[in-house]
């Protein structure tokens, strides 16, 4: 089963409160009180969030965090590497070394055409779609088209 881990989950609560309002500034006492996740939870995800530029911090008095983008500009995909980091279906379609079978898998290579489906798909929607009220529409996106290496000319 392919899950998110609940750090994400609730960056996704989080942020998609943050949507609602976004002209307002949000502080972490408050995000607690709308989202029921728990300050320290929810301290850590802003910190990361600001990292990867999903957030943006105002300090002072009257500060707060606030989306970088619009709603409809900032997409699952950005949440989700902000908190997981690079999407991926193996371990070793992105660090090597972890898997007993590598040196001789005949696959490895190709689980990047599947990692980038994925991460197409989940580009498509956006913290905009999150919270628009629950709809029967497909999400339509395009997978690049891969061109085998058997099926390049070269001239010379």
């Amino acid at each position: 089963m392919l899950r998110v881990s609940k750090l994400t989950d609730y960056a996704s609560v989080i942020l998609t409160h943050i949507a609602h309002h976004p002209a307002a500034l949000h502080t972490a006492s408050d995000l607690t009180n709308a989202t029921g996740v728990a300050l320290p939870t929810v301290s850590k995800i802003l910190k990361l969030l600001t990292k990867k530029n999903v957030l943006v911090s105002h300090r002072g008095s009257k500060g707060g965090y606030a989306l970088a983008k619009k709603p409809s500009e900032t997409n699952v995909a950005e949440i989700i590497t902000a908190i997981e980091g690079p999407i991926s279906m193996t371990e070793c379609s992105t660090v090597s070394g972890l898997c007993e079978q590598e040196s001789s898998c005949e696959i490895k290579g190709n689980w990047h055409l599947i990692n980038r489906a994925v991460y197409t798909a989940i580009e498509a929607v956006s913290l905009a779609d999150m919270i628009a009220p629950v709809r029967r529409q497909a999400v339509s996106f395009s997978v690049p088209e891969i061109v085998k290496t058997s099926d390049l000319k070269v001239e010379n």
